[in-house]
């Protein structure tokens, strides 16, 4: 199957069985990550190192994998989804892009418990977010190492509101931006304003050039940047 997200066409190796009805139907519609798919290209540029925690099927992955000179590194916690992403990533050629299983947290490494749920997007270290398949146990990886080893520039989250302690206890050192999805739904407003505070003091600022309601680009760079319409068109 092949899937057209903005001006990316995507090789999907993927089978009905290997998803749920939800997430098959939103592939077979073009609604599957279509807005992430389009707002991530705000974030990227050329050169960048990108940590990508999520992935899922790897399909942003191989979108950002597009762009010049640059290298993704992407982890999901479930190990049948990373398959499916490594085999994505092979489909479409992209040689610029590792995909491992992986949790990432700030601090050191510790067991967390993971909840596998049907809608594999569901999927979470918190238990009551919904009825869960099975779980598994997995130990962490530190961020802000893996940043410093791999000089990261470019960190990309959709991790089911995992990213709401994430960034309150992550230093980010050299990374430039973060595009993440929030889960508002899962923590309210008191934990976007989390989000926000902690960012703020890291030197990031929201930058409404690369957001769009739950898609959030944070950026440290300042500058002032040349208006770009399409930026704020409101069919987007």
């Amino acid at each position: 199957m092949k899937i057209v997200l903005g001006s990316s066409e995507i090789n999907l190796p993927i089978l009905p069985g290997d998803v749920s009805d939800t997430i098959w139907s939103a592939l077979r519609n073009g609604t599957y990550e279509a807005k992430e798919a389009y707002w991530v290209r705000k974030a990227v540029r050329t050169g960048d190192r990108v940590l990508e925690l999520g992935t899922g099927l790897g399909i942003i992955a191989t979108i950002l994998a597009t762009e010049i000179d640059v290298q993704v590194s992407a982890f999901d916690a479930n190990p049948e989804i990373v398959r499916l992403a490594e085999n994505v990533v092979k489909a479409n050629g992209r040689h610029n892009i590792s995909v491992a299983q992986g949790l990432m947290t700030a601090g050191s490494p510790r067991d967390f418990l993971f909840y596998l749920r049907k809608d594999f997007w569901m999927s979470s270290v918190f238990e009551d977010q919904g009825p869960y398949e099975r779980i598994i146990t997995i130990r962490s990886i530190d961020i802000d190492e893996f940043i410093v080893n791999a000089r990261i520039t470019l960190l990309i989250m959709d991790i089911e509101g995992g990213e709401c302690e994430l960034l309150q206890g992550a230093e980010l050192p050299g990374v430039e931006r973060v595009f993440l999805e929030l889960h508002d739904h899962l923590y309210g407003l008191a934990g976007v304003r989390q989000i926000t505070t902690a960012m703020a003091a890291k030197g990031f600022a929201y930058d409404p050039r690369g957001s769009s309601g739950a898609c959030v680009l944070f950026s440290r760079n300042l500058d002032i940047r040349e208006y770009e319409e399409e930026a704020y068109a409101v069919s987007a």
